[in-house]
């Protein structure tokens, strides 16, 4: 991820209606916001030793959080 990218960037093109692919250990999602503090986190690829939920609603502060750790960032329309 480019070191110039902030969360305030990441934030910013969410509410401007981007879907973002993202992996977030070793699992790959697409996340969009759904509403004023909350963000859908759909499972695109999974690493088969670490499942998680298809479809989890998310808040602003656990998007933060995974925004650390994430990597590979895509942007789809």
């Amino acid at each position: 991820m480019d070191n110039n990218y902030k969360f305030k960037d990441f934030e910013k093109d969410l509410n401007n209606g981007y879907q973002i692919y993202l992996t977030f250990v070793n699992n790959r999602y697409l996340v969009y916001k759904t509403s004023t503090n909350c963000y859908t986190q759909e499972l695109i690829d999974y690493d088969e030793k670490n499942p998680q939920p298809r479809i989890t609603m998310i808040t602003h502060k656990r998007l933060r959080e995974i925004f650390k750790f994430s990597t590979e960032l895509e942007y789809k329309i």
